[in-house]
């Protein structure tokens, strides 16, 4: 070999070495709210590389409630979404997407929260009062009403008064328009160390069993290219694995993301994260009251069959 090949050779391998060792895939992931703990591994597992690792770019959008990353879905804005458990009833009315996994069991991550100064103390006392929620037919409507019958009072007893995201129902919260907000815990427990607010309950007691949120996938996805959906899945649970692990780091940057103060997103951790599960897997006993749930919301005039909800290709 000539010295000028010799040259050539070496340069061509210098470049080659410069290159990925492979093309991301970059898929679309709707948020059903902005503000949530439960959703941030999406954005823990940038930051520590893990979807990079399976061969994946996330491009990440929030939306005000199920009802709007539902309509992503059908419009085909998103791929994946991350929503909630009763949202798999939108599949059933023809939405083209299933829940491909569980991640999350009982809704600890709720919580319903009113003015500071409210001379109430408890659930028990807010018959008849009014509560700001995502949209209709979304979780926080739905644990509103089941907090009503929990207390043997009529379903609509606690008013639902659907406002979208956080900063509309924080300002009719503000401005008096409504008594309470159903919100994210940890968003509640910010309102509480700025003395605007006071818990009055968590979700988690209302439905112990339960799937507070899914992971959606499009129908397109599921028939066409499921290797992307397991790789997907395959980095979303190694994540779960990794915040487990790694209390500190994961609460610094969920902490970031959500622009709360780190010892608030600290606090919900360690509420939170016994309902993040480890592998996907569908229980039939939660499956159950969402089905009801939905006839109970009047999404559906009757259950859906589990084939109409979920698919149960892609986890054990």
């Amino acid at each position: 070999m000539t010295s000028k090949a010799a040259i050539v050779a070496v340069l061509a391998g210098v470049a080659l070495s410069l290159q990925p060792a492979f093309a991301l895939d970059t898929i679309r992931v709707g948020k059903s709210v902005p503000i949530a703990w439960t959703f941030t591994p999406l954005d823990i597992g940038v930051e520590t590389g893990i979807w990079e690792k399976h061969g994946l770019k996330l491009d990440i959008t929030s939306f005000g409630g199920d009802a709007k990353v539902q309509q992503a879905l059908a419009a085909n804005g998103v791929d994946f979404a991350l929503g909630s458990g009763p949202g798999m009833g939108f599949a059933a009315k023809g939405v083209p997407a299933k829940a491909v996994a569980a991640f999350a069991g009982p809704p600890d991550n709720i919580s319903i929260v009113i003015g500071a100064n409210a001379p109430y103390n408890d659930i028990k006392e807010m018959k008849g009062k009014k509560f700001a929620v995502t949209t209709v037919g979304s979780l926080t409507e739905w644990l509103l009403h089941r907090a009503a019958l929990a207390q043997g009072w009529k379903y609509n007893d606690l008013v639902a008064v659907p406002l979208g995201g956080f900063e509309t129902n924080y300002a009719a919260f503000k401005t008096g328009q409504v008594d309470g907000i159903m919100l994210a815990t940890e968003t509640s427990m910010m309102l509480v160390e700025k003395k605007e607010a006071k818990i009055i309950a968590n979700m988690g007691a209302f439905a112990p069993k339960f799937h507070t949120h899914v992971i959606y996938a499009r129908d397109e996805l599921i028939d066409k290219n499921p290797d992307l959906i397991k790789r997907f899945l395959d980095g979303w649970f190694e994540t779960i694995a990794w915040i487990k692990a790694n209390k500190d780091k994961s609460v610094e940057i969920s902490a970031r993301v959500l622009k709360l103060d780190k010892h608030v997103v600290s606090r919900a951790y360690d509420i939170e994260i016994a309902m993040m599960q480890d592998n996907g897997r569908f229980d039939p006993e939660a499956i159950k009251v969402i089905k009801s749930s939905l006839v109970d919301m009047h999404i559906l005039d009757a259950e859906p069959t589990d084939a109409q909800m979920f698919t149960t290709k892609f986890v054990q």
